[in-house]
């Protein structure tokens, strides 16, 4: 894929990139691996200071960032505002908690001192990608740089604007030359660079297929990796809900940044006793969703971000109705304007055995399904090799107890729509990949946690 930005409201191209030359990545290497032996010494108040700074540069020219994000991957205007005002708010938390997290831990054993430090790793490797092209960033590189590690960024090819951005924000912060730097590389790079001695770990957010390649890579090398893959993030309601709440957050669940987000819901598995009115409702709420230029404050849903992704989805609902399904709207690509627009899609009676039911929809398209009872509800859940995110709708105690204790997933949010919060630790299980981001987890995962004994 060629590293440009291309307007996916338009198809226009408007800036290309050249790739860097070997010889210009393995510069970036060595600097890398030089400016780690200082700053791996600088101290928690001082990366602090440099951190809150980013953050400063990230509030006061959010709706710059923002517009660089809407014309490079199509989310809304106002959804890359709030993406922006996200990544401050990550930056402020690590560098007021950082501190804390990595504190020395004294254990009680027969030596006279005895205690865990936890030292920083070095130069880690982050592959991100293109739908949360500032946040997926932002949250790796916020804690590892205050635990003293340094970044490497290989960004989607379709961010080049957003990844230069982001490595000049840390740099106009203070950061010393060398601690996060932006690699303009394709994916053909990355096995060179985890198979580079100076690159001592890597994480990856992405495609099951991406990660699965990062992680063999990566295993040949014994590298430490955390991945963040896809799901298929099953959204809950039982009888005794708030079906009209149910409704709403459904919608903006699978709407979430044009339905291209890992965790945005995407099969609705519904209680048959109330599975007539939470259909209506639903289908009400995506026939008032505005389609359009994603620029505009009225805009409720904008383009997919490549044409290949335009594709796949539409060739996915064609299986989905060749398989039973029915399309109670949409279920086609929008035709008569430029861009990759995928209207808001709703398909019913899929067969609960068909491939087509466990996989990930990467756009506005919902799934909707009908069981009789919780225990149907939650078998239906886990029938995924998935395991990401998971909302689940009740007022009953009973069944938020076996919701929380038996459904599949690295998190469960019960009444509401799942989300990334830095304060809690972020991750799947199953295909969905392993190791966490965010919180005390997050900054922990790439450090040495050292067995200090002194007698």
């Amino acid at each position: 894929m060629a590293i440009a930005t291309i307007n996916p409201a338009t198809g226009e191209t408007l800036k290309t990139f050249e790739p860097l030359k070997d010889t210009e990545i393995a510069a970036k290497l060595n600097l890398a691996n030089q400016a780690f032996e200082q700053y791996r010494k600088t101290s928690f108040p001082q990366r602090s200071l440099w951190l809150q700074k980013a953050a400063e540069i990230l509030d006061q020219e959010k709706a710059d960032f923002g517009k660089i994000m809407t014309l490079e991957m199509g989310k809304p205007y106002k959804a890359a505002i709030a993406e922006v005002e996200k990544c401050a708010a990550v930056c402020r938390y690590y560098a007021e908690n950082a501190a804390d997290f990595l504190a020395d831990v004294a254990v009680k054993t027969d030596a006279s001192h005895s205690f865990v430090r936890y030292q920083p790793l070095g130069v880690i490797l982050a592959v991100m990608p293109w739908n949360f092209p500032f946040w997926q960033v932002f949250r790796f590189a916020a804690p590892a740089l205050m635990a003293g590690n340094v970044g490497l960024l290989k960004h989607a090819s379709n961010v080049p604007q957003s990844a230069l951005a982001i490595a000049d924000i840390f740099q106009r912060a203070g950061f010393p030359g060398g601690v996060f730097q932006t690699l303009l590389i394709g994916a053909a790079k990355v096995a060179d660079l985890i198979a580079d001695d100076r690159v001592k770990a890597a994480t990856l957010t992405g495609s099951e297929p991406a990660g699965a390649s990062l992680a063999a890579n990566a295993g040949k090398h014994i590298k430490k990796t955390v991945l963040e893959l896809g799901g298929s993030d099953p959204f809950i309601v039982l009888a005794s809900a708030d079906i009209a709440a149910a409704a709403a957050t459904a919608t903006a669940a699978r709407m979430l940044n044009n339905g291209q987000s890992c965790i945005a819901a995407k099969r609705f598995i519904v209680e048959e006793a109330i599975a007539d009115q939470f259909e209506k409702l639903l289908l009400d709420k995506f026939l008032a969703l505005k389609v359009g230029d994603p620029m505009q404050p009225d805009t409720d849903l904008g383009p997919l971000a490549t044409p290949d992704i335009l594709q796949e989805l539409d060739q996915q609902v064609q299986v989905a109705k060749q398989s039973g399904g029915k399309v109670l709207t949409g279920g086609h690509p929008i035709s008569d304007r430029p861009g990759n627009f995928y209207p808001p899609t709703i398909i019913t009676d899929i067969p609960l055995d068909a491939p087509i039911a466990q996989e990930e929809f990467f756009g506005p398209v919902a799934l909707l399904f009908r069981v009789p009872n919780i225990d149907a509800a939650i078998k239906l859940a886990n029938a995924t090799p998935f395991g990401l995110g998971a909302s689940a709708w009740t007022n009953n105690d009973e069944e938020l107890s076996r919701l929380i204790a038996e459904i599949e997933a690295g998190a469960v949010f019960i009444n509401g729509l799942v989300k990334s919060d830095p304060r809690l630790p972020f991750g799947g299980i199953k295909r969905s990949g392993y190791g966490r981001e965010l919180s005390i987890q997050g900054i922990q995962e790439f450090v040495n946690v050292k067995t200090v004994w002194v007698k």
